[in-house]
């Protein structure tokens, strides 16, 4: 079978339903820019999400210890899966951390010494929130440990939002694909149904099901190539220029993975698969249906 022949009928079914193709690839440009910007905005929240989790920390502070037992407790404490890192402050770094934090008010207070040493903790980034809390509560229960500081709250506040927010994005996008893909589907359908004297007679002539389906599948995945490309435009100019002109404080969040063209890529790949798929669909049914005798 020729290659011209299959691309130019499936360019010429475009031409042939003018309104449908159009409405198709709108469909589709409008459900590829959507997924584009939840995705963008989806990844930017995880980022965010990130930052705010590695900057909880938590706090031990300390009993009166002698040197031997506060190394014993400091391997202790970074033994565990759940610490990527520790630092120790001791009594004369508190103080002077205090000082500074309280300037010339806060002066007699650290001449006092009277602040704790202690150990803070930065937790890995992949501990889970119910396995961390057990954990802070059995560092409670190690000798020498007088009290720990643990924001429990803003940790279940982001594991929360986060996982609102994907179930949210996931069900929105879906419900997006499925409403474009059938558009797509009823597109390919009004193709097929003009043409449906033609298939006949090819059927008639020996033609397979195979064979007449692949100018309609071309179809589609030519509707999905327009509206990716267009809707690739559009997000680039949503987060590149017309976003950061009015809040520039976008500016400084970066595209997933760090190039804008790993989301541009992903969009016209969906946006390929949805006009491939929602074609493939509606010509595996309605070409099977077209009989040589109706």
């Amino acid at each position: 079978m020729s290659v011209r022949y299959v691309i130019r009928e499936g360019l010429a079914g475009i031409s042939r339903t003018k309104l449908a193709a159009f409405t198709s690839i709108f469909s589709l440009f409008v459900a590829v820019l959507l997924i584009g910007v939840i995705a963008r905005v989806g990844y930017n929240a995880y980022e965010v999400a990130q930052m705010l989790r590695q900057q909880v920390e938590v706090e031990v502070f300390l009993l009166d210890l002698d040197q031997q037992s506060t190394l014993e407790l400091q391997k202790r404490l970074g033994e565990s899966v759940f610490v990527e890192s520790l630092t120790y402050i001791s009594k004369d770094s508190a103080s002077q951390i205090f000082r500074q934090e309280f300037g010339i008010g806060g002066e007699a207070l650290a001449e006092l010494n009277f602040l704790p040493a202690s150990f803070k903790l930065k937790i890995a980034d992949n501990a889970e929130l119910d396995s961390l809390q057990a954990y802070v509560a059995e560092i409670e229960t190690y000798r020498g440990v007088d009290e720990v500081q643990f924001n429990l709250a803003l940790l279940q506040m982001l594991e929360s939002r986060m996982e609102t927010m994907a179930i949210v994005g996931g069900a929105l996008g879906l419900f997006i694909l499925f409403v474009a893909m059938i558009l797509v589907f009823n597109t390919i359908r009004l193709t097929i149904y003009a043409k449906r004297d033609l298939i006949r007679a090819m059927k008639l002539v020996g033609a397979t099901n195979a064979f007449i389906r692949r100018p309609f599948l071309v179809e589609g995945m030519v509707q999905g190539l327009i509206a990716g490309a267009f809707a690739c435009v559009i997000i680039y100019l949503i987060f590149s220029i017309i976003v950061p002109a009015q809040v520039p404080q976008v500016g400084i969040l970066e595209w997933p993975f760090g190039r804008w063209h790993y989301l541009m890529g992903g969009v016209m790949l969906l946006s390929l698969f949805m006009g491939w798929w929602g074609s493939r669909w509606a010509a595996r049914k309605f070409i099977r249906e077209t009989t040589v005798y109706s």
